[in-house]
């Protein structure tokens, strides 16, 4: 392939979205095997396809002269509600030749009038016998929930429509059915926002599943987050939102004379409770089968003992398409073991810990069977399930046989954290074959690749990848396991970056910045958590920053400015209520829980220091956020971030290099986010080295400062110190949890350790992503691949592999918003072979530890290659500058220690 492809076209980020209500933007990445290859142009035609069947065009950007833009916003008519839309993308290379690509979208109600669907719910008013109570097998903190439930509505349609489509949402979380097909695969949606200011609704095609003559659209709707258990306050731990779930759903028919009909959620709706007689996502769900209505969900089924639905709500305004991929199944994952425990019990080990649900089959098990599920991430000393860490969360499935030959039990609206789960009640053997586990969390794309000669540091970056899926459902989580499992603002702000890297979730942080912003306090205060409760307090250092951090790390990964954009206001806010407080610039008070370097180990770095130092890294990224968007602001904002740095080297910095607390994490605040003066910066760094050395080269960082241990040291030459730490396997180190079974990051350090068994367990999770960001150094650390400081979306690439006799070889890849950027190396005998991929349009800098005239490209010196230009020779480093395409460098392997690259 010579010429451009354009491929992983998007619209507003997401493949091919039915939601789509205001002015979208198109994005697309370009591959080539071609050095210097560039785009030159590129035109967009949009085309409303309504149902008349006749393509009218509504947009054509005409030919426009781009080589960097990868990317477009449709300025054409205005978009139709409930329509298909298609787009082709034409790119015109620097060489003249064009290449085409095409895809499709949707839209939702774009316009708030056009929404005629009610929200509805059960019928308060129906029979039902009081009985004393009594002892069952449901537990007491659930018996007051109530069924999951049903709602249909039947209509008759003389013709099919020429084009379907459906808009739903709720107040809970449901599943939506068409003459009984399930529609769509999302899971839990509409998912969880602060529904006091916005609720997502999802849209779906459902034309191929009408047909003449009678039809039926239908629900199940559950609690979920709405009404739910949420949290760790016993007190108030259910039902923040609402008492009740809510459904509604709006189907839009249009014919080919151009017609529309609409069926919605009304009170011509007939509902009644489900055989699932209650399901929670920290509980569990209970279902017996012996009361289900098969073929309720079909036009022929008796409703005549239903009751009617009532109307209970017809406000829409709080409606919003759904933004980013919704939860679905990702994966299934089969058992590895069934160990049989006796009396009819068996423990499944499926040698992942993951997040989602069980699928179990069960063969010829008598009507009445009951039949439970317990879940947990670990076995104790004993073989049996440790679920101390739970707390209150039961995690407890359970299943009553209806006596059919077959039957699989796979729970709908709950979610577990677990490795390992206990089932119950079976009668005879249970194999491997019979169980699976279902993973689950919001479908992004993995966008990256990671392999080394190391089986350990393989591990840890699939511990890494599977602690991101299983805290990713529908917002970042911190754990996705015990009665928590809420949007810590410093759990994601540390792990961003790396997050950013393994996967496409730029549309979903972007999406759960809207509830970060909206619980910012009117005196400009970002919270702990959000979607914002039970912790109703300002957020504390290195929390409440998140909400200026993360939009950031969005822009620096995608290049997109309406994150800033949308962000900007309140991250000027939040940084003047830290200054507005504390006039002489250090964060000493309004701290909130001020947690510090939380779970770090052998020393603590002062918290004012901390504070400190992101109160400087706050103002700081907001003045070059706003700068980036060419607000007048960013001036006075730059002003105060450089007095917070004079400020604080006047208050924590000694004149000999030591930073107050003499800690790593002191060391590497000051280190990474540049509060040190240029001259002061070696002393610091060989005060960092010191702290790392002291400990036996062993880390003390809590999870605010693990992700910058291994940058920091890179940035400063000592990447041997950095590949030290991340090859330990003692105690504290990642590799600890490895050796010792973990399958995704652990939330501390000490989880648990051979001589004290189990941490805690009032806070002890074994799936949080936190210590996970040491991530980010996998790729920019030993694969090499980042940005220039002064790039978004990797416009200008850097390229500097960090090499070390640890490693054999290392490869892997991103996709970046503009293409794919690979980086593979491998030493053999005394040279290092370097194989690198540069996408269409970019330019890279290379940096190779090595002087330009050993290094050589294919069969000659390196700097005599076609798309190689020297730009640098300093202290045995060599930094090139390289055209867009492949390339495969040799060099010597015994180097001395990579300088520093500021």
């Amino acid at each position: 392939m010579t010429g451009l492809l354009a491929y992983a076209l998007r619209v507003n980020g997401q493949d091919e979205p039915l939601g789509v209500v205001a002015a979208p933007g198109f994005s697309w990445r370009l591959e080539s095997q071609r050095r210097g290859a560039r785009q030159r142009s590129y035109r967009i035609r949009v085309h409303h396809l309504p149902s008349t069947g006749r393509p009218v065009t509504v947009w054509d950007s005409g030919d426009v002269d781009s080589a960097l833009t990868v990317g477009a916003r449709y300025d054409g008519a205005p978009l139709v509600s409930s329509s298909a839309y298609e787009w082709e993308l034409e790119v015109v290379d620097d060489t003249g030749a064009r290449t085409r690509a095409g895809a499709r979208f949707g839209t939702g109600i774009v316009h708030a009038d056009d929404w005629r669907a009610a929200w509805i719910a059960r019928n308060p008013v129906y029979q039902q016998v009081a009985s004393p109570p009594q002892d069952t097998d449901i537990s007491y903190t659930v018996n007051k929930l109530q069924p999951v439930r049903r709602f249909v509505r039947r209509f008759d349609l003389t013709d099919a429509p020429a084009s379907a489509r459906v808009h739903a949402s709720a107040k809970g979380i449901y599943r939506l059915y068409v003459n009984g097909h399930r529609v769509g695969h999302d899971e839990l949606v509409p998912g969880w926002t602060e529904y006091r200011q916005r609720i997502t609704y999802q849209t779906w095609d459902v034309t191929d599943l009408l047909r003449p003559g009678p039809n039926t659209v239908a629900a199940l709707l559950g609690d979920g987050w709405y009404v739910g258990f949420i949290g760790t306050d016993r007190r108030h731990q259910a039902q923040h939102y609402g008492t009740e779930p809510a459904v509604l759903v709006q189907l839009v028919m249009d014919g080919s004379d151009g017609s529309r009909r609409f069926v919605v959620s009304d009170d011509g709706w007939r509902e009644s409770a489900s055989d699932i007689l209650y399901a929670d996502l920290l509980m569990g769900q209970y279902e017996d089968s012996r009361r289900a209505e098969p073929g309720w969900q079909l036009p022929g089924h008796d409703t005549s003992g239903w009751s009617e639905a009532v109307t209970v709500s017809r406000d829409t305004s709080l409606l919003v398409p759904e933004a980013d991929p919704a939860v679905r199944v990702t994966e299934r994952v089969a058992a590895v073991r069934v160990t049989a425990r006796g009396a009819g019990r068996h423990v499944v080990d499926f040698g992942q810990n993951l997040v989602g649900r069980v699928a179990l089959t069960l063969r010829d098990q008598a009507a009445g069977t009951r039949v439970q599920l317990a879940h947990a991430e670990v076995l104790d000393e004993r073989g049996e399930l440790y679920t101390a860490n739970l707390r209150t969360a039961e995690q407890v499935d359970v299943f009553w046989t209806d006596g059919s030959p077959r039957q699989v039990f796979e729970p709908r609206f709950t979610l577990h954290g677990f490795r390992f789960v206990e089932i119950s009640g079976v009668a005879g053997d249970l194999s491997t074959d019979d169980v699976e586990a279902v993973v689950l969390h919001n479908d992004f794309d993995r966008t990256s690749a990671f392999e080394t000669s190391s089986a350990d540091l393989n591990a840890l970056a699939s511990n890494i990848s599977w602690s991101l899926r299983g805290n990713f459902v529908s917002i970042p989580t911190d754990c996705p396991q015990r009665d928590e499992r809420l949007g810590w603002l410093a759990d994601a702000q540390v792990f961003t970056p790396t997050a950013l890297l393994f996967a496409d979730v730029a549309a979903l942080l972007t999406r759960w910045m809207r509830d970060v912003r909206g619980a910012q306090s009117d005196g400009g205060a970002f919270p702990d958590i959000a979607p914002h409760l039970i912790h109703l307090r300002e957020g504390a250092p290195a929390w409440g920053d998140g909400g200026v951090t993360i939009p950031w790390h969005v822009h620096r990964a995608t290049g997109d400015t309406t994150v800033l954009r949308d962000a900007a206001d309140s991250m000027i806010r939040w940084v003047r209520h830290v200054e507005r407080h504390n006039p002489d610039l250090i964060w000493r008070n309004r701290v909130g829980n001020n947690y510090g370097d939380w779970l770090q180990l052998g020393e603590e770095t002062p918290k004012d220091v901390l504070a400190t130092a992101y109160f400087a890294r706050s103002a700081e990224l907001t003045a070059r956020s706003l700068a980036v968007l060419g607000r007048p602001e960013a001036p006075e904002l730059a002003d105060l971030a450089e007095r917070i740095r004079r400020a604080y080297r006047a208050e924590f910095i000694a004149p000999d290099g030591r930073v107050h607390g003499d800690t790593q994490g002191s060391y590497l605040l000051t280190l990474a986010f540049e509060l040190c003066a240029p001259e002061d910066r070696d002393r610091v760094a060989e005060r960092l080295v010191a702290a790392v050395e002291r400990r036996g080269v062993s880390l003390t960082t809590g999870f605010v400062t693990v992700g910058l241990l291994c940058p920091v040291l890179t940035s400063i030459g000592r990447s041997d110190l950095a590949y030290k730490l991340v090859t330990n396997d003692r105690y504290p180190s990642w590799l600890f949890s490895v050796r010792n079974g973990a399958t995704t990051i652990w939330e501390r350090w000490d989880g648990w350790t051979p001589e004290r068994g189990f941490q805690s367990p009032r806070m002890n999770s074994f799936n949080h992503y936190s210590l996970g960001a040491v991530g980010e150094w996998l790729f920019t650390g030993i694969l090499g691949i980042t940005q220039t400081p002064d790039s978004a979306g990797y416009r200008h690439i850097r390229l500097a592999p960090q090499v070390d006799a640890s490693l054999d070889w290392a490869r892997g890849a991103i996709e970046t918003p503009r293409g794919r950027v690979e980086s593979s190396w491998r030493r053999v005998g005394v040279e290092v072979e370097w194989t690198l991929r540069i996408p269409p349009g970019d330019t890279a800098e290379a940096a190779i530890p090595a002087s330009s005239a050993t290094i050589r490209e294919g069969s000659e010196t390196a700097t005599r290659s076609q798309g190689i230009s020297l730009l640098a020779q300093q202290r045995g480093l060599t930094l090139l500058r390289l055209e867009s395409g492949s390339y495969h460098f040799r060099f010597p392997a015994e180097v001395p220690a990579v300088p520093p690259i500021h």
